[in-house]
């Protein structure tokens, strides 16, 4: 069936693969600690500009870009924004490696801020939530999400394939979900491939309970760890280890989340919503938003104003997924090069086109274990994988995946006039037969051979390095135009938001909470 189904794209379809990218980095001063100065505001407002924005912290900026079918014009929009963010943050940096720079105490982290409208005070809400929930430290670790989606003339061309009755959107629903079951099977590769994250500073582990091992002053590490930013240590929260999210169907997964967001947990209403004007979280249930739910993988929906993601899912269907397991690559200006977007568009592809069985709860929990495993030991030749009741090498399941991968990699270059795809999985299949090729590795060799097995002193240099280098290069007069424009134009959109706000904002926050709470009753009476 995969070959059946990948004979029905045609290469005009396989030439019109969307994708986006989201990159977050931390604004660093020049001596390495983290800024604790407020967003600038040559870059605009945070709040409604579409390609600069923040994420948890002030100090933490969001690139965005728009969406390309040219795996170059996505990059090139990068690197103009990372261009465009250069030239209005003074003598700061960008931090390039996922893995926060020198913290300072938690008070000090400076939590986003969105202006005074209902929906931007909500935004900062809910950072303070997260802050109380599970600490600042953790929200300071950065990472890269790829957008993907296949153009709309794919879509009936596979539902013909097979036979699915039922509308183009369910169709279109059903795939994204069974693409979304099988990266979640296999994402622990993306892990081994990308990962970049095997050690951190010493600040970010203070007072923590962990098992890293001491490289050096000021850095810990596990010898053979790939992404300590998938692992226990990074995105994980033991509260959400119980929501129990099934991507069987869009009903199944909107219908865990809404549970999540409307079930009441103990230790966050211990929290409060309130100190006196105060507000501490958006409210005291397992999650405040959607977002909240850590995830390797979402499906997502463009939303209207003041819509939220779960609704915009459940109204209009999946629009395309939201790859989120891919650490910052260290060695790239931009955090992510050409080679990864191939391999990554060739691995959805494969998780698209393959059959793929519904999950269950012992596949969802062998599911975690093996990301677990991998971004703490993926490099361990004798670490072992679970799938069913096998358990099989790093290596032998990865060239299995692999191989499977080849016949869609050969199919984009013929689209594409290139060999580029073929490449990018033959890189791969080497970096799993050699360790040594892989992100973690060659940067944990960086930092033993020139930078005295100093995580700080690696990233620290550069990220210097791109600071200077994207500087150097040109920015066109029409472009940095565009941008400017672009911050003024956010600007005066944010003040109109907060013009026309006139609701108390207590009544806002009730409001947005209650639209969950009527959703979830409705569930539970459908289900």
């Amino acid at each position: 069936m995969p070959d059946k189904r990948l004979s029905a794209l045609s290469p005009a379809m396989l030439r019109s693969l969307m994708r986006g990218i989201e990159k977050e980095s931390l604004r660093v001063e020049p001596d390495g600690n983290l800024a604790e100065s407020p967003h600038p505001e040559d870059l605009g407002s945070p709040l409604t500009h579409p390609r600069i924005t923040t994420d948890f912290s002030e100090a933490q900026l969001e690139l965005i870009t728009d969406t390309h079918d040219s795996v170059d014009a996505c990059l090139s929009e990068l690197t103009s924004i990372h261009q465009v963010v250069y030239r209005n943050i003074d003598d700061e940096l960008l931090w390039c490696g996922s893995m926060p720079c020198r913290l300072p105490e938690d008070e000090h982290i400076p939590i986003g801020q969105y202006g005074t409208s209902n929906i931007g005070r909500a935004k900062t809400v809910y950072r303070q939530g997260l802050a109380h929930r599970y600490g600042k430290r953790m929200q300071t670790i950065s990472g890269i999400h790829y957008n993907f989606s296949l153009p709309d003339a794919a879509w009936p061309a596979l539902q013909k394939i097979d036979a699915y009755d039922g509308d183009l959107q369910d169709y279109r629903d059903h795939a994204y979900f069974a693409l979304i079951r099988n990266f979640k099977r296999h994402a622990w590769l993306l892990l081994y491939l990308f990962g970049a994250s095997p050690a951190v500073c010493s600040c970010f582990v203070e007072g923590r309970v962990h098992h890293l091992q001491p490289l050096e002053a000021g850095t810990y590490f596990l010898p053979y760890a790939t992404s300590l930013r998938m692992g226990p240590l990074g995105y994980q929260s033991d509260a959400q280890s119980s929501i129990a999210v099934s991507y069987n169907s869009l009903h199944s997964y909107a219908r865990s989340l809404l549970t999540a967001l409307t079930k009441p947990y103990p230790p966050y209403a211990a929290i409060g919503i309130r100190d006196g004007d105060q507000y501490r979280q958006l409210s005291t249930s397992l999650l405040q938003i959607e977002n909240e739910f850590y995830g390797t993988i979402r499906p997502k929906r463009r939303i209207n104003p003041g819509e939220r993601p779960v609704h915009a899912l459940k109204d209009r269907g999946v629009e395309y997924v939201e790859v989120r397991c891919v650490d910052l690559n260290p060695f790239s200006p931009v955090g992510m090069t050409g080679d990864t977007i191939r391999f990554l568009d060739v691995f959805l592809l494969h998780c698209l086109l393959k059959d793929s069985p519904d999950d269950s709860t012992d596949e969802i929990v062998a599911n975690a274990r093996n990301q677990h495993g991998v971004a703490e030991r993926g490099r361990d030749p004798s670490l072992r994988l679970i799938r069913g009741v096998d358990y099989l090498g790093v290596g032998e399941w990865g060239m299995e995946i692999i191989r499977e991968c080849e016949t869609i990699a050969t199919a984009l270059d013929k689209a594409n006039g290139t060999r580029a795809y073929s490449t990018a999985v033959q890189n791969a299949a080497r970096a799993l037969r050699d360790p040594a090729d892989t992100l973690s590795a060659q940067m944990l060799s960086k930092m033993s051979g020139q930078h005295g097995n100093s995580y700080f002193g690696f990233v620290m240099a550069h990220s210097q390095q791109y600071r200077q280098q994207l500087l150097e290069q040109p920015l066109s007069d029409l472009l940095a135009a565009r941008f400017a424009r672009m911050a003024t134009d956010s600007i005066v959109k944010q003040r109109e938001i907060e013009a026309a706000d006139t609701m108390p904002f207590e009544l806002f926050r009730r409001q947005y909470i209650s639209q969950d709470m009527t959703d979830a009753i409705l569930a539970r009476q459908q289900g």
